[in-house]
Order: C-alpha cells, then structure tokens, then sequence
C-alpha cells in the first residue's frame, strides 16, 4: 500500500466534481488518482460510485474522509460523501440522480466561497438528464455564476497557449446578434481582461476581438454591429488603456501570423471560436469561468456515455484542467 504522504501542510487546494454519475467523469477522477500529485484535492462525489467505477476498470482505491488532511498518496483519494439517489450504470443515464449532480456542485461552490478550496475543477455534466428531470440548467458557466450571486461571468477555453473567451456561450445562433449588446459587451470584456491580468498574469493583455459577421461586417455591407457595437466599444475601452486589437474578421484570425500579435482572442459566439481551439487542442483543452470569486476550470468535452466503464476513456482533459488550476491557484 505505500506509506500515506498526507501532512497537515496539504491544503485541499482542489475540490473536484466528477459530473454525471453514468458518464467518465467517475473513470476520469478514479484513474488520475493512481499516479502520484503535487496538489491535494478532495473530490465531492458519492464514494461507493467511485469505488465501483474502480473495480469496473481493474483499479485500486482507498477512500478516505478526513477533509482537513486530504492525501495525495497515490491509490488514494479524499472524498465529501454524497450520495446518488439511485443505483449508478455507465452509460445509462438516470434522471433520479440529476439531482445529486447539482447537489455536488453546490455543495463544492459554497466550499470554495468559504475559502476552504482554492479551485474548483468540474467533470463534465448531461444537460440533457438534468432539463428532463424538470431542472432549468443550460450549463455549468450560468449554474456557477447563479449560485455565486455575480452579476456575469466570461467562459474561457485554453488550449496550451491559445486562450479563447466568448461574449455570448449557449445562445440560439439566430438570438446572438440581439443578445449582443453594447452593455453586454463591455461587461464581457472587462471581465475578460480583468481574468487574464488577475489568473495568467498579464500585465496589459493583448486582445485580438472578432467581428460578429463574415468580413467584420464588409464596411456594413454584411451587417452593421461592428460598426454600431463591437468598434464603439473597442475604442471605449482603448480610451480607457486597453490593449484591443479589432474586430477582426473571424475567418483570418486564428492564422497563425495573426495570433502572433496577441495574447488572447475574444469572439462574438460559442462556433466562432471554439471550433477552432477544439481542433488545436482537443483532450487537452481547459474550460475557465472568469468573473467568479475563485478559479474554475473544467474537461472540454462531454459525458461520453459510450465510453463509461471500458477503460477507453482518454484523461487528458481533465488532467489539464487539474494542471491548470493548481498553476493559476
């Protein structure tokens, strides 16, 4: 078994949620664990569930439940006990347990807001289950900023060094123009800027914004809102010492001479930018919600409900969003 390496000067820096209980999120967290870690964490979770998903994937795990003094032996895991509501199968979906989703991450939210986590390092959830068990739920980035009481957040998506922030995230595509407003988008980039100053330490971040429409607008011949919101905001915040470089049009952005000139990208809707980051970086890639009163990070990717169970789920999401909390925290 090893000798337990867990001190008293091992500060649970990372409460972890390991998403849908059907989903790899559990095989995710249990299989990470087995290798030795730097960072101690706590996972808010139903501790059976974990300790069958280990079994099912041939893995050894020791459960333990002292929070104050998580280990980081590895085999070894600190878990706030919550349990599911109904017995758990990879790969099927329950909506009794929809609840116990939420529950989790309440529970972890509050922790953080208490300060007794750093960070928050979220597993991916089935919005699907949880709208059918009659929960109104678009996604973690709104449930967060909800359950904060912050006024707004800004989801941003990391992929080695390319950093990608949206003004709008789970939005209709027909409903983004009107959604885009001057006071929306001035929101966003503040906070935009204002995580990158205070998470990755940039001094005077370097923007590169996006147009909303095909060419930026083609001078207003493709559509006026670079012209009526995106520019006037743009210099507003010039004015003010921010370095914003835009809009630019979306389809030559993310060349590579052109990111060369920035240190983030800010785009108008969810597949404007995404795409493209997913493509650089996809099982590795890092979703960060910016604007909340600690650091959230999250997989890039989804429940994979097929995969839940074999073994062939591939970690490196989730390893990065743990990486990547622990370096920011």
């Amino acid at each position: 078994m090893g000798v337990d390496e867990s001190t008293d000067d091992n500060k649970p820096t990372l409460a972890v949620t390991p998403g849908e209980p059907a989903g790899i999120g559990p095989d995710l967290l249990v299989s990470l664990i087995q290798a030795p870690r730097t960072s101690a964490l706590v996972a808010i979770a139903d501790a059976d569930l974990l300790r069958t998903r280990a079994s099912q994937l041939g893995l050894s795990i020791v459960i333990e439940d002292d929070l104050d003094n998580p280990t980081i032996t590895p085999g070894r895991l600190t878990v706030c006990h919550v349990p599911v509501a109904s017995p758990v199968h990879p790969g099927e979906l329950d909506v009794r347990n929809a609840p116990y989703v939420l529950e989790t991450l309440e529970i972890a939210a509050t922790e953080c807001l208490k300060g007794n986590y750093l960070s928050l390092v979220t597993g991916p959830v089935q919005k699907s289950i949880i709208n059918d068990a009659g929960i109104a739920f678009t996604g973690h980035t709104e449930f967060l900023r909800d359950h904060t009481g912050v006024a707004d957040v800004v989801m941003l998506l990391v992929a080695d060094e390319l950093r990608v922030g949206l003004a709008t995230t789970h939005v209709p595509l027909r409903e983004v123009a009107t959604t885009i407003t001057r006071e929306l988008l001035e929101r966003r980039l503040t906070l935009f800027l204002d995580g990158l100053r205070q998470w990755f330490r940039f001094d005077s971040p370097r923007v590169l914004v996006a147009g909303l429409n095909p060419h930026a607008g083609e001078g207003g011949h493709l559509g006026r809102e670079e012209i009526e919101i995106i520019t006037p905001v743009c210099d507003d915040l010039r004015a003010r010492g921010e370095h914003l470089i835009g809009p630019l049009p979306a389809d030559t952005l993310f060349t590579p001479a052109v990111l060369k000139t920035g240190d983030a990208v800010f785009v108008m809707f969810h597949d404007q930018g995404l795409p493209v980051l997913k493509h650089a970086g996809f099982g590795q890639a890092v979703n960060v919600t910016l604007g909340l009163p600690f650091l959230r990070t999250s997989v890039d990717h989804g429940t994979a409900l097929d995969l839940a169970g074999s073994g062939r789920a591939d970690a490196g999401s989730f390893l990065a969003a743990m990486a990547l909390a622990e370096r920011l925290s």
